[in-house]
């Protein structure tokens, strides 16, 4: 295995530094230029797992190097690419990246294609049905915008809120007009989420977050964020680089290795019904082929 792993710690949000792990013969592979070794930030699950599918099975033939450089935060990766300490990322969709962009408008990034959906779920320790949430029931969910209107739209379509219906896609807690079990919704920190359920009545997860804290095993799922129109579009996890680099070789290359029927079948089989794995013309991949939006 020819990867590199690092790590983008929070901190690096200010300074940088993108430290690398193993000698430096394991770093960059004899004869390999370092600018030719394609540095790519993701969360560890499931994006670094897939990476790694990828580095072990299919790069090698391909004539890909791959440095897989694990992000600790949603806040690190994009200032990365923007100060070409990536050449790609790969852990956020569409809506969070338009999101980003309208704060950074000095950056172009681009998001070139889809691979997988990472389900929002709502989980409970304490309840095994949405009807056993009591008046009054805190529900922890995501506090970044695009994570924020998702998790409140599995709230309302369990019928357990009302939404303003000018709120879009970008609803908060504030635009809850009707709630009539009184629920308390406490926005988190969306990597915090598993650590609190424990405290709550229930908490809206992002799948990633849930796989990490095995809430599939630990918790009961009570409800799946709705699979509407533009499902994919808005929420899909793709890959994203600099609007300068999009024509990379090296960067066109593993696009195209994102949706190898291996890595298609790869992400079905490890992560059934939390992950969603998205084929390269933007369905979603189920049991039997692709699935289009409804």
């Amino acid at each position: 295995m020819r990867t590199t792993s690092a790590v983008i710690g929070t901190a690096a949000a200010v300074t940088l530094a993108l430290t690398a792990c193993g000698a430096p013969s394991e770093q960059t592979p004899s004869g390999q230029d370092q600018d030719e070794v394609l540095r790519v930030g993701v969360p560890l699950v499931p994006h670094g797992d897939i990476l790694s599918f990828i580095d072990e099975n299919l790069a090698d033939e391909a004539g890909l190097e791959l440095e897989i450089v694990e992000i600790a935060d949603y806040n690190t990766p994009n200032a990365a690419l923007a100060d070409d300490d990536l050449d790609a990322n790969y852990f956020q969709h569409r809506a969070f990246l338009t999101e980003w962009q309208e704060n950074r408008p000095d950056v172009d990034l681009e998001y070139l294609t889809d691979v997988h959906i990472e389900r929002l779920g709502l989980y409970s320790e304490s309840i095994t049905d949405v009807d056993e949430l009591s008046e009054g029931a805190e529900v922890a969910v995501p506090n970044d915008p695009a994570n924020l209107n998702r998790a409140l739209r599995i709230l309302e379509s369990e019928g357990l809120v009302e939404i303003d219906p000018d709120a879009g896609e970008t609803a908060t807690e504030n635009d809850v007009v009707e709630n009539p079990d009184d629920l308390v919704i406490t926005p988190l920190e969306a990597a915090q989420l598993p650590r609190s359920i424990s405290d709550v009545d229930a908490a809206v997860v992002n799948g990633n977050y849930a796989i990490e804290a095995d809430l599939a095993e630990e918790a009961n799922v009570l409800a799946w964020e709705p699979e509407g129109e533009d499902y994919v579009e808005s929420y899909a996890n793709g890959l994203v680089t600099l609007q300068e680099n999009v024509d990379d070789e090296r960067i066109q290359l593993l696009a195209d290795l994102l949706h190898d029927e291996q890595v298609l079948e790869y992400i079905q089989d490890s992560w059934q019904g939390v992950i969603l794995a998205v084929d390269a013309d933007g369905d979603i991949v189920e049991d039997g082929g692709a699935v289009e939006d409804e």
